[in-house]
């Protein structure tokens, strides 16, 4: 049982991030069916990156805001903006396209058009927006919680998967298999356990709870948007989804 776990982790790793971990079949997607159980741990190893600039930064003096930007330019460094590559081509391809092949011929151009640099703008903006503010109050409590939402949001942002059929007879989305009901619960526990950083670094159990609660609704907003637009689930449609979970966990801490 804990090597299969073990090798889930590390598929995981390889799949969500340029961390380097021995990739004998490349960097393939995971098997969700199973690899889903140890996601929030793979998640929390890659927000580590960003909660240890982010708390290198404020011992340095160096205020909220610019922490926190190197905060998330470490983590872009880690996962070689794997999720915001599909947060921008899902709005170019909604945008700029009028039928449904029209969207997914523009979400398989590696161009960059205005929907997607303006939504990948915003989404850093409020990302590095929402750190910035829960730092200005404690640079710890701010580093656990991106720690956590690293964490839930890649989680979070599988919830396509199970709601959607694949958009296409090939790529990532068609790939993709629908998780194991043992795995989704071990990765709930395991979120679970993973919300106690940020629980005893000084959030509030309800802000957690409440993040964990907009995550979900993110991502699922996001499919169903997913559906209207395609008719289905794409590589894409799960980057857009994890950047909207991500967002919407974060806003909450911001809020409280």
């Amino acid at each position: 049982m804990f090597r299969p776990f073990v090798d889930d982790f590390l598929a995981c790793l390889r799949f969500y991030s340029r961390l380097p971990v021995p990739a004998p079949r490349g960097h393939e997607m995971p098997d969700f069916r199973t690899a889903v159980r140890a996601l929030p741990l793979a998640g929390a190893l890659i927000g580590l990156a960003p909660a240890w600039s982010l708390l290198a930064a404020r011992a340095l003096s160096l205020p909220p805001f610019l922490a926190a930007t190197l905060a998330f330019a470490a983590l872009t460094l880690v996962t070689g903006a794997l999720h915001e590559d599909g947060l921008a081509d899902l709005a170019d391809g909604f945008g700029g396209g009028a039928t449904r092949e029209e969207k997914l011929e523009i979400m398989r151009d590696s161009r960059l058009g205005s929907y997607g640099a303006v939504a990948l703008t915003l989404s850093l903006a409020l990302r590095v927006g929402a750190v910035t503010t829960i730092a200005q109050s404690s640079g710890f409590e701010a580093a656990a919680i991106v720690v956590f939402v690293a964490a839930l949001s890649r989680t979070a942002g599988l919830l396509p998967i199970m709601i959607l059929a694949p958009a296409r007879a090939d790529g990532a989305g068609h790939a993709a298999l629908r998780p194991f009901k043992e795995a989704l619960q071990t990765a709930a526990l395991l979120a679970s356990a993973i919300s106690i950083a940020p629980i005893a670094a000084g959030a509030s159990p309800v802000t957690v709870l409440l993040s964990g609660a907009m995550a979900i609704g993110a991502a699922y907003a996001t499919a169903k948007l997913a559906e209207r637009q395609i008719g289905g689930l794409t590589g894409d449609v799960l980057g857009g989804a994890q950047q909207m979970a991500e967002i919407a966990a974060l806003l909450v801490f911001a809020a409280r």
